[in-house]
């Protein structure tokens, strides 16, 4: 059974930070977040940042040097993945032609990549299409996604593909072919979000028999879906993810402390099936990444 790269995504997107206390806010918190969640066993962080006064999200390019700065300075190995999700979230107006109503956020690719091209992490999220998500929607057109593509081609960085649902990995695939993504990038199921693909091993064994031949996944599921998907990616022979970004409870009704406990949950899974988790330096090998 090849090794599991486990991957820690420590705060998330959603404006959460007021109902769970123990979100990591500030940069400090974050970084001290994801080195924790090293220790107890993932190979790979993927880091959003937060306004530190209010907690909401954010995509301040300073925040994020902050905290990158205070994971390399440390002296705990971790592979750093970068989101470049935010910037996406629509949600129209019910009175007026082509209107936004509060909530929106949509921004121009240059600005959602920017940090990615400044602090060139080794993996960086790329979003492969557009959902619908709360009151509006996460857009991401194929001309947005070859923009923040090239991007993040430009910077050397490795983009982990999100898939949210069939065609978004039938888009990705088109874009493989056209050299828009590289052949080796790394793809990431994220299952069980309101309307999108259901966090199943149906669903699973459908997106893994639909890529390429040695193509390195990951699966995750959010919310109670977390650490089944965890099981149920190892036994179908990909990686997994849990953190605070996707679920906040070791069990029903037990909210964890922190990241790093659902890092050991995680590892408990993994091991008591038999599987072994991946060292950093073993997922930069297994993914193709340079360290930076």
């Amino acid at each position: 059974m090849p090794k599991t790269i486990l991957t820690c995504a420590v705060t998330g997107g959603d404006d959460v930070a007021h109902k769970f206390k123990q979100l990591p806010v500030t940069p400090r918190q974050i970084a001290e977040a994801v080195l924790d969640a090293a220790k107890a066993g993932a190979a790979v962080a993927h880091i959003h940042v937060r306004d530190p006064e209010t907690g909401k999200p954010s995509m301040e390019l300073d925040l994020y040097r902050e905290v990158v700065d205070i994971i390399r300075a440390s002296e705990t190995d971790v592979v750093i993945n970068l989101t470049t999700g935010p910037g996406a979230r629509f949600v129209p107006s019910l009175e007026s032609t082509n209107g936004f109503a509060a909530g929106s956020n949509v921004r121009p690719p240059e600005d959602r990549v920017r940090h990615v091209v400044a602090l060139k992490p080794e993996i960086c999220s790329l979003d492969m299409g557009s959902l619908n998500f709360g009151k509006g929607a996460l857009i991401n057109t194929p001309s947005q996604i070859e923009a923040i593509a090239a991007r993040i081609k430009d910077a050397g960085v490795k983009p982990e593909l999100e898939i949210f649902d069939a065609g978004h990995l039938a888009l990705a695939l088109k874009m493989m072919a056209d050299g828009i993504v590289p052949a080796d990038a790394f793809f990431q199921f994220a299952l069980g979000i309101p309307w999108g693909a259901p966090a199943t091993a149906e669903m699973v064994s459908y997106l893994k028999t639909a890529l390429p031949k040695g193509s390195q996944w990951a699966a995750f599921g959010v919310g109670r879906t977390e650490f089944p998907m965890v099981a149920q990616s190892l036994l179908m022979g990909g990686h997994a993810r849990v953190g605070m970004e996707d679920n906040f409870y070791l069990a029903k009704g037990v909210e964890a402390h922190s990241n790093a406990q659902l890092v050991e949950k995680a590892v408990n899974i993994i091991q008591s099936l038999g599987g072994e988790v991946a060292t950093p330096a073993e997922a930069r090998e297994m993914l193709g990444l340079r360290k930076q």
